[in-house]
């Protein structure tokens, strides 16, 4: 395999594919728990070079796992066989904004605040904002269907992949998709690729739609003395017509740790936390935010606090970043599951955690984007007690169960990877496996791409 690998760096320029340990020890996995080391790392700094790396790998059978930042959280990006891990991070210019056209043209290592940051310089908006958008990559985020709590009112990666340049497993590069916000020649192609975790192909330019950057933003950060009182309220926002932009709960336990981190005298006694956020033109923003505090008070919050503009805003959202710190400052392990339920059923999901909580002895924090049903629900481990370690198992398994039989789902932001892979089969019929499996064959016939993955579940 060494002697194939040199072949191939040989033939490439200077520092496209290396070996050296340190780098293949930064590539081996992602922000799971799994790591497998790779043979060599592929940093190519151009679509040809994307094409030559995997026509040689397709020619000779070695594995390729693509991967953007490394920021995922299901192991995603491990490179379970070995062979070549191919890291975009080299290709990270933004070719293009366009004001005329609405959209942007990226490389995949464009890191995502960066493009969000540049296209607001030019009153444009990029709004999926998954948490770690700082360090993220768009071609990661494209892998994994990225969300974030925007994505309430403006929708998630897919819905702003216009157009896809795409290295199939034999090195042919095709564009898919357009520069138009609407399309309808032939099959939406590029989409198969968004959210398809490396196993169909290497994104290597995308074109996304930008909207207009709306001018003024504020926020409501409520305190509730019950969680089912805060569900009771957060119904109520949306029949009196409110659409917000995001839309947060987090439970008693999370509130707690984040007390102890941030020291917030507003979360003493708080069962439950909401942070809504409205956008738009100011006066119609205010007015709103009068509105809702209205609609709000209805239900005896602990405590409304206000904030307006950038600031203000950020003042509010500031705590909410503090959480999943906050846990992991209790020192028990965060098993972190994206799961998502059909909104009417947020009550029963979480009646389902404390459930879990009683059964096993292990504590469960729930937080996130409940107005659209995505809550992250976080076993909290405590990794000194064998009997805590050998239930999370169960734990897991009872939880995706009981999501998948109040409708939902067991990822709605991070994907399959590793972390899930044992539950692809509750999750997916044995028809939507095979049509799986049919376009994973028809696309990557030798199966290079990201093996050991979901796909290759027995």
């Amino acid at each position: 395999m060494r002697k194939l690998l040199q072949s191939l760096a040989d033939s490439l320029a200077p520092g496209e594919v290396v070996f050296d340990d340190a780098t293949l020890k930064a590539h081996a996995g992602d922000k799971w728990f799994a790591s497998h080391m790779p043979e060599a790392v592929a940093l190519p700094k151009s679509t040809a070079s994307v094409s030559a790396i995997l026509a040689y790998a397709n020619r000779h059978g070695i594995p390729v796992t693509p991967r953007g930042a490394g920021h995922g959280y299901v192991g995603g990006c491990v490179p379970l066989h070995g062979g070549i891990a191919l890291s975009l991070r080299q290709m990270d210019r933004i070719v293009d904004i366009s004001r005329d056209d609405f959209v942007a043209v990226v490389q995949p290592g464009v890191i995502t605040a960066k493009l969000q940051e540049a296209v607001e310089k030019k009153g444009l908006y990029y709004p999926p904002d998954p948490a770690s958008r700082a360090e993220c990559s768009i071609g990661g985020n494209i892998a994994t269907n990225a969300g974030g709590p925007r994505c309430l009112k403006y929708g998630v990666t897919r819905d702003y992949v216009l157009g896809l340049e795409v290295v199939l497993n034999d090195g042919t590069v095709t564009r898919l998709g357009s520069r138009t916000h609407k399309n309808k020649t032939g099959f939406d192609l590029h989409r198969i690729f968004v959210g398809s975790e490396g196993l169909l192909g290497v994104v290597t330019e995308a074109t996304l739609k930008l909207i207009p950057l709306p001018p003024f933003r504020a926020c409501l950060g409520v305190g509730f003395s019950g969680m089912p009182t805060a569900i009771r309220a957060l119904r109520a926002v949306f029949a009196a017509g409110f659409l917000p932009s995001a839309m947060e709960l987090a439970d008693e336990f999370t509130l707690r740790a984040a007390h102890r981190r941030t020291g917030s005298k507003r979360l003493i006694g708080c069962a439950a936390h909401m942070i809504v956020e409205l956008d738009g033109q100011e006066r119609s923003v205010r007015g709103e935010i009068r509105e809702l505090t209205r609609v709000l008070k209805e239900f005896d919050p602990l405590f409304v606090d206000r904030g307006f503009g950038p600031e203000g805003c950020e003042s509010l959202w500031q705590l909410r970043r503090q959480f999943s710190y906050a846990l992991r400052d209790t020192g028990l392990t965060k098993l972190n599951e994206d799961i998502v339920v059909p909104r009417g059923k947020l009550q029963d999901l979480f009646r389902l955690a404390g459930g879990l909580q009683r059964k096993h002895g292990i504590q469960v924090a729930c937080f996130g984007h409940a107005g659209d049903g995505n809550i992250h629900v976080n076993l909290m481990v405590d990794e000194t007690s064998t009997a805590q370690k050998e239930s999370s198992e169960r734990a897991l398994d009872e939880l995706f169960q009981g999501v998948i039989a109040l409708g939902g789902t067991i990822t709605g932001e991070h994907g399959i990877g590793i972390a899930k892979q044992p539950w692809w089969p509750l999750a997916a019929n044995a028809e939507v496996r095979g049509l799986h499996q049919r376009i994973k064959t028809a696309l990557d016939p030798k199966g290079i791409l990201n093996p050991g993955k979901f796909l290759d579940t027995p």
